[in-house]
């Protein structure tokens, strides 16, 4: 895979001038050079909270995002820092820190909630950063979560039985980590020590009470519970408390420092380092530094447009790039690899067919690695089609390569025959005898030459038919020959042309068999290494799925520990929903494998088949019927 681009400092990536958001194009192409998987860190929170200072501490360095150190935000929009994973190989660290929210000179609070809305959908961990507690403040502030079901849409179209779009981000929202900066209690409840996710757990349960100030207060609280698949938090003293330096962090010396907070700072970024999970859309498809362009360029388009991000919809369009450069890719290896391994021309065409077979078998593993929501198989039948054009260019020039080779040589092997017919040497009495000698020492001698290929006999019994009316001629000028004798060395000739004819005849037909059992194998293939993909994509399906019953069930039952009956029954119907669509995700496996697969079959072999072989099956039953 290629490394990640050698980036010194972060760049802006979602630009946000007078509110109005668009895509910064150094930062595509910076993200389109990652082929790597990409683990990505998403920060937001209140401006002026130290955000960026966590950011920069992940990156390994004290500068990079702007800290500033004044009342003003300094992050505008979205900006990027893109570094190697310090624990995971072959993977890229995305950073991404957000302007800050309620930022007092932006005039429409709306920009906020696109900001925070896009950090989810990117990230593959959030991070809410705040400061002081978790109080009823803090989490009024986090408003933006309550509206992230006027924001995002899961699907483009609402489910049949009814439930609510929003009980599937779950299943592709990011963790959720909560740092709270500046944090000066002591961590106890009812006068026991407690954890930090356990203040967090006991800042988000709901408070009792049907009026509406208790449902506005529980909304955030049932936002985080039910969208985020896991959640922790982190509490850090304050850095130092002499203010100069807390206005010039990024500036000051490590020892300068609290020793709490830094302790503090690096069990953070070892919990992101060991736990913040590579960014994958749904079902497992995995996301690379190029799919996150694309997915960038997707949401800031849509929001632009006036209308909902949708991931569905964002998989769609990123399943179209994706998928034609897959086809690329694996075409560009099948050409590599048979230039590579092809030496022309081949002895045998199963030779060739042998070399095919293995190269097409590895291109068509590069398609399925990289390629997703294939559904009606349109760019594999591309595939399909791209590597039987390509084969047949490599047999048509293995073709030309043997008539050439084995031309070359006859016509070196007949030298002394030419010489001889120019020169009347065979024009005698007795001179027959001599010509079938020298033709038949050509034969002995050709046959000698190694590698000449798949046109060998094609281009042999092709001199041989044009030296057929000068060997009759030679023949019925020989004096020394009775009558009787030229009759049956004519029959003789006749006979052994016709049986020559009849070879090359076998000859076609068995490489015309040959040809449509490539075919056959190249179908069988294409569906052997289809069906293993379904297969792997109906596994990751029902994982997401049981993740998603998973967490309704702990929710349910939490609700129901801490007495919100009616909430608790409100969830039956979505774990409902999701017991249904694992029951029919794991039911009638086969039956269904064997009619996606059918349809399949039919869709590739439209392909496969031409006028060599007018179908696999007919051609080759047609073939043996004539043998």
């Amino acid at each position: 895979m290629a490394p990640t681009p050698n980036m010194m400092a972060p760049i802006c990536l979602v630009e946000n001038n007078n509110e109005q958001l668009s895509v910064n194009q150094e930062a595509l192409q910076i993200l389109d050079q990652i082929s790597q998987p990409v683990v990505v860190v998403a920060i937001v929170g209140m401006y002026r909270t130290g955000k960026s200072y966590l950011m920069n501490q992940l990156a390994g360095q004290n500068h990079g995002f702007p800290l500033g150190s004044t009342v003003q935000s300094e992050t505008k929009g979205i900006w990027i820092w893109c570094v190697p994973h310090p624990l995971k190989t072959d993977h890229t660290l995305v950073l991404l820190d957000t302007e800050g929210l309620g930022d007092v000179e932006k005039g429409d609070p709306k920009n906020d909630s696109w900001i925070f809305a896009l950090a989810v959908l990117l990230s593959s961990m959030f991070v809410y950063n705040s400061l002081g507690t978790i109080n009823h403040q803090a989490l009024e502030q986090l408003q933006y979560v309550t509206e992230l079901t006027e924001l995002i849409r899961a699907k483009s179209s609402p489910t049949p039985d009814g439930v609510d779009d929003s009980s599937e981000f779950v299943s592709f929202f990011p963790d959720f980590i909560w740092t709270v900066r500046d944090f000066t209690l002591e961590l106890k409840l009812n006068g026991h020590p407690i954890t930090e996710d356990e203040y967090l757990d006991n800042a988000l349960k709901l408070i009792p009470g049907r009026n509406p100030k208790a449902q506005m207060s529980n909304l955030p609280r049932e936002c985080i519970r039910h969208y985020f698949p896991k959640r922790k938090c982190f509490v850090f003293d304050r850095p130092t408390n002499d203010k100069y330096l807390l206005a010039h962090i990024e500036e000051v010396a490590t020892h300068q420092l609290e020793p709490k907070f830094l302790e503090q700072t690096k069990m953070f970024c070892s919990h992101i380092f060991t736990q913040a999970r590579t960014k994958t859309l749904r079902e497992g498809i995995t996301v690379t530094g190029k799919r996150l362009g694309t997915l960038v360029v997707t949401y800031v388009d849509t929001i632009k447009s006036g209308a909902v991000p949708c991931l569905e919809n964002a998989v769609t369009t990123l399943a179209e790039l994706e998928n034609s450069a897959a086809v690329q890719k694996a075409a560009d290896h099948y050409s590599e690899q048979m230039a590579q391994r092809v030496s022309f021309p081949t002895d045998s065409l199963q030779e060739l067919l042998d070399l095919h077979a293995a190269c097409e078998r590895e291109a068509i593993a590069i398609f399925m690695q990289n390629s997703f929501k294939d559904d009606k198989w349109e760019f594999q039948k591309k595939l399909v089609e791209i590597i039987k054009d390509k084969k047949d260019g490599f047999l048509q020039q293995n073709e030309e390569a043997s008539v050439k080779f084995c031309q070359a040589k006859l016509d070196q092997l007949s030298v002394a025959l030419l010489d001889g017919i120019s020169a009347g040497m065979f024009s005698v009495p007795g001179g027959h005898k001599l010509y079938m000698e020298t033709k038949e020492k050509i034969e002995q001698d050709y046959s000698l030459v190694p590698k000449k290929g798949v046109k060998a006999n094609e281009v042999l019994q092709s001199f041989l038919r044009s030296q057929a009316p000068i060997e009759k001629s030679i023949l019925q000028a020989d004096k020394a020959l009775t009558d009787q004798e030229k009759a049956i060395a004519e029959e003789r000739a006749r006979k052994e042309a016709a049986e020559k004819e009849q070879e090359l005849m076998r000859q076609k037909l068995e490489e015309q068999q040959q040809q449509m059992e490539a075919q056959k194998k190249s179908l069988e293939e294409n569906m052997f290494q289809l069906k293993e993909k379904m297969e792997r994509d109906r596994e990751n399906l029902i994982r997401e799925q049981n993740m998603m019953l998973e967490h309704k069930l702990k929710l349910q039952e939490e609700m129901l520990n801490d007495g919100f009956k009616k909430k608790a029954e409100e969830m039956n119907d979505e774990i409902s929903h999701l017991k249904n669509m694992i029951n029919a995700t794991e039911k009638d496996n086969t039956s269904w494998f064997e009619r996606v697969l059918g349809t399949a079959v039919t869709a590739i072999t439209s392909v496969l088949c031409d006028k060599l072989v007018g179908g696999i099956a007919k051609g080759v039953g047609s073939l043996l019927k004539k043998k």
